[in-house]
């Protein structure tokens, strides 16, 4: 037979201590924050007792004024200076001031350099954190781990984390996320950036990092709990001499060990408790043993310390033992659906045309960005903007951001102008790219044609993946290889003879050439010669193959074979190269589908199918294009 909850032993009854321990152990493994926890009810209790001290304080003043006005006596008492310290007194002041001045740089030498960040003063929040699910749900894990710490101590029999290290490339979101967690928790957010902690007077750096970590425990005993933030935690924590690494400066070793020693100080009793187990040790002296008093439990401190760093292997061993940061979290670049949903919330930030809002706009300016960070993402959205206030726009539009990103990766245009023949040739050399691109490149779309200069680039053609890969077949190789020749072989069909200008194109060529035949097997032969030394650094294998009479003979064969392929597109479609030479030279770039769109003008207005028969002779049996 059922029974009530209530009647069943064991159970709880609603309300309970234990039942509410048991809802906080359930939030902690929730996909949400935990509203009220350990963190919030230690605030409230330290918010009451600070109240109480301020009754009781402004009652022993309301005391003092009332017995002093009572007995005539007045507020304040009088005091009356000797005769000889009155004309002495300016004099006394002046060198107490100079010494004041003396003494301020060594007195605050050793004082906590971090930010507080109180949890009003941030409006970075978990609804902030996008693209990084996987990373928001260990955070989410973090934070309630850390408001339910003495649940999680005294209720499951844990040890609360101490430590979070975050790693990953520059930008890509450890500072907003660790700005998003103080929110979250509600608590104190003392930021600091480890070089911060350099001094250049011996010993000043321990006690800079012995103050920060005090400054931590006092802010996690007054708000129930505190979360501090270590930028670049390499420059303090890096591996020490005979650990493993390859030394460091002289004072490192020092530098670390205090380190080391303050992620385990969270447990320090506070001054007024060692106050008092001094005197309970002096009254123990004269106390049997039976009869002694017992020192008073001391509560460790809720603090939890994150470290970010972009090089987790340069940290020092003992610095990621569990117990320290025994948790990271990687932060990576991210993907190309992260990036859509990073694009979208900027945009909900910022002003923005009605082309972006278009279906599948977020989606090309995602496949636009691959291996940008967020933070690179947010600076291509702002100079965006700046391309539209500098033509006289409020708002962004798709073609914005495409110059931007042309901007951001090869900087400003060159005002350089060029001679009409050159123009031409240029002109051509991107429209045989453009040309071969649209025909081979079956994975790839074609993003920016341009005959603008931009450093040492007269022109270009940027092309991008249509779906985020991650790997390349051998068609895919061939494929960019034949791209790669397209500009040369354009030149020799119009002007019979090829200029310097694909000479970067023979040493991407190249590159993917010696990657193929070197690395990845898609030879003759199966041996990697990238497997010796550093072979897999780009300018190793290249030398590598170049270095081998039999590898540099196959690569050679498979350019040859890439020209002759890249030739017969060309041949075979000289009226989409014209076109496009001539779009170039009006308008000087075409951008996205206004490639396309002057390809398949081209393509309609064609006569007759094409017939490849005119190709040149092959490069590989002796023949000159």
């Amino acid at each position: 037979m059922n029974r009530p909850a209530d009647t069943v032993p064991g159970a709880t009854r609603p309300g309970t201590a234990a039942n509410r321990a048991g809802d906080a152990v359930a939030g902690i493994v929730g996909d949400s924050v935990l509203g009220s926890a350990d963190v919030a009810r230690t605030r409230e209790r330290r918010r009451l007792t600070r109240l109480r001290r301020l009754v009781a304080f402004t009652a022993l003043a309301l005391g003092w004024v009332v017995i002093r006005e009572m007995t005539g006596h007045g507020i304040f008492p009088s005091v009356h200076l000797p005769h000889w310290l009155g004309g002495a007194l300016p004099i006394i002041i002046i060198v107490l001031m100079l010494g004041a001045v003396m003494a301020a740089p060594f007195l605050g030498a050793g004082r906590s350099p971090h930010t507080l960040i109180r949890p009003g003063e941030t409006a970075v929040g978990l609804e902030d954190l996008v693209g990084i699910d996987g990373i928001k749900a260990e955070v989410v894990r973090s934070i309630n781990l850390f408001l339910a710490h003495q649940t999680f101590r005294d209720t499951m029999g844990g040890s609360a984390r101490r430590g979070i290290l975050f790693e990953g490339p520059p930008g890509t979101g450890k500072t907003f996320v660790a700005k998003a967690m103080a929110k979250e928790a509600n608590v104190p957010f003392l930021f600091v950036s480890a070089s911060a902690f350099q001094s250049m007077y011996y010993g000043q750096t321990n006690r800079k990092i012995r103050s920060f970590f005090k400054q931590l425990r006092k802010h996690a005993r007054k708000e129930g709990g505190a979360i501090g933030f270590i930028e670049e935690i390499d420059a303090i924590g890096a591996t020490r001499r005979g650990m493993g690494g390859s030394g460091g400066t002289e004072g490192v070793s020092g530098v670390v060990n205090e380190l080391l020693v303050q992620l385990q100080s969270f447990d320090t009793p506070t001054r007024g408790q060692r106050f008092a187990s001094a005197w309970i040790d002096v009254l123990n002296r004269y106390l049997p043993d039976g009869s002694k008093l017992h020192k008073p439990a001391v509560v460790p401190a809720n603090v939890l310390v994150v470290g970010a760093t972009n090089r987790k292997d340069d940290l020092d061993p003992a610095l990621i033992r569990p117990g320290r940061f025994d948790r990271t979290i990687y932060f990576g670049l991210p993907g190309r659906r992260a990036r859509a949903d990073i694009i979208a919330y900027y945009l909900g930030k910022k002003a923005h045309a009605a082309d972006l809002d278009e279906h599948g706009a977020v989606d090309v300016v995602a496949g636009m960005t691959f291996g940008y960070s967020p933070a690179s993402l947010e600076r291509l959205m702002d100079e965006s903007l700046v391309i539209a206030l500098t033509h006289g726009r409020s708002a962004m539009t798709m073609s914005d951001v495409a110059e931007a990103k042309m901007l951001v990766e090869l900087g400003v245009t060159d005002e350089t102008i060029y001679t009409p023949d050159e123009r031409e040739r240029v002109a051509t050399h991107e429209a045989g790219h453009a040309t071969v691109a649209y025909f081979v490149g079956q994975t790839r779309q074609l993003d920016v044609l341009s005959i603008v200069k931009r450093r040492d680039s007269l022109g270009l053609l940027q092309h991008s993946d249509t779906e985020e890969r991650f790997t390349k077949s051998s068609e895919e190789l061939h494929a960019l290889l034949q791209i790669a020749m397209g500009g040369m072989v354009a030149e020799e069909h119009w002007f019979d003879e090829v200029s310097t200008g694909p000479a970067s194109d023979l040493a991407a060529a190249t590159t993917i050439g010696a990657q193929m035949i070197g690395a990845c097997g898609m030879g003759t032969s199966l041996i990697s010669v990238a497997a010796a030394g550093n072979g897999y650094l780009e300018g190793g294998l290249v030398d590598k193959v170049l270095g081998d009479k039999e590898a540099r003979a196959e690569l050679d064969k498979l350019l040859m074979g890439s020209c002759d392929a890249a030739t017969a597109i060309v041949a075979a479609h000289p009226e989409v190269v014209e076109a496009l030479r001539d779009a170039l030279l009006e308008r000087d770039e075409l951008v996205g589908s206004e490639i396309t769109q002057v390809v398949e003008a081209a393509l309609q207005e064609r006569p007759e199918p094409a017939v490849i028969s005119d190709i040149r002779p092959s490069r590989a049996a002796g023949g000159r294009a």
